[in-house]
């Protein structure tokens, strides 16, 4: 039996979205062997509250410094579009998002941070950072 919060959250609850099939990245050579920061900002991100049904709105800053690979941006963008019917809780988009990119592009160092669009009088921003161990 799953266990459940006093406020009826459960187990199903958080793991919500952490396993979802997602389009996948693709990427493409970099061509500088010298670092370089890459800075990508998403304005309308958008996914669900896997609790209530309600949709959550983010800025999501993907920051990154590639070693082999860059992502296309195509891709990236279909890949968090599918996030819009997706139900999973903000912590766990940002970590997915930052795992996801981290096995797609095995980068220098990647960061995300999600800005959640304050709900109830409550915001969250939720920060994950992944640094390749030389």
């Amino acid at each position: 039996m799953r266990k459940t919060t006093r406020t009826g959250y459960t187990d199903d609850h958080a793991a919500s979205g952490v396993d979802a099939k997602l389009p996948a990245l693709d990427t493409w050579p970099n061509q500088y062997p010298r670092d370089y920061e890459i800075v990508i900002t998403i304005p309308e991100f958008t996914s669900i509250c896997p609790k209530t049904g309600l949709p959550d709105f983010a800025t999501l800053v993907v920051t990154y410094v590639p070693r082999k690979s860059c992502v296309e941006l195509k891709s990236f963008k279909e890949y968090l579009l599918a996030y819009r019917n997706l139900g999973i809780f903000n912590e766990n988009v940002v970590n997915k998002v930052l795992d996801d990119l981290v096995a797609a592009l095995q980068p220098k160092r990647l960061t995300v941070r999600g800005e959640f669009t304050a709900r109830g009088g409550i915001q969250t921003t939720v920060e994950a950072q992944h640094r390749r161990v030389p």
